[in-house]
């Protein structure tokens, strides 16, 4: 997904002449804590609320330098760039602008997140399974072959290094709820398994003959 397809262009932008105060009431009538300031029409810097307030006693223009910060984004960008931006700088927005540095719209955080919920699969069926590895033995050809070897398949893999251990944290979505079979196999395999979501097929079976048994034994 690039950024271009979560652009959004009905937020207005500042200009550098403009005062902390007007900025301020502009961001409390869009419920926004950031926005980008304009100079000839060119994007010139984001500024943030926080630092706005003080600003706004002494009656400071936005061009200021201490107020503005260059965070912004492209439009043929992947949307992680705006992600790690947003994220790393506690964003509620974030300027696009195109090779002549003007600005095309923002990507706000609200609409970021719901990318990031499309992008992991989160509303599809199916469950969760979090492993954990040295990078030495990491291998996702490995992973996939033992979820296909239980008649399923990965549907998402994410890892990220664990700053205490060095340790390679796996976690994969696969295709079916059911992971007793496949927790199993990962186990068999010498990984360790950190936790799961899903359902567990014994579980299942034996909830489901202990019902059987009080259901008869209440005939």
């Amino acid at each position: 997904m690039l950024v271009s397809q979560l652009l959004n262009t009905s937020f207005p932008s500042l200009n550098i002449t403009d005062k902390a105060v007007f900025a301020l009431q502009l961001m409390d009538d869009y419920d926004v804590l950031h926005l980008p300031v304009l100079s000839e029409e060119k994007f010139v810097g984001l500024v943030a609320k926080d630092d706005l307030i003080d600003a706004a006693e002494s009656e400071t223009h936005l061009s200021s330098p201490e107020l503005l910060q260059k965070f912004f984004v492209k439009s043929e960008e992947h949307f992680l760039a705006a992600l790690k931006l947003i994220s790393n700088h506690d964003l509620s927005l974030l300027p696009v602008v195109n090779d002549q540095m003007e600005l095309t719209g923002v990507v706000l955080a609200k609409e970021l997140i719901k990318a990031v919920s499309l992008f992991l699969g989160i509303e599809e069926r199916g469950a969760v399974i979090v492993l954990e590895t040295d990078k030495r033995n990491f291998s996702f050809g490995e992973l996939s072959r033992l979820v296909e070897t239980n008649d399923s398949y990965i549907t998402q893999l994410n890892t990220y290094t664990e700053a205490g251990t060095g340790l390679v944290i796996v976690t994969i979505r696969i295709n079916k709820s059911e992971v007793s079979d496949i927790v199993a196999t990962f186990q068999r395999y010498d990984y360790v398994v950190r936790y799961y979501f899903g359902e567990e097929e014994y579980a299942n079976e034996l909830k489901e003959n202990y019902q059987h048994l009080i259901s008869y034994l209440n005939m």
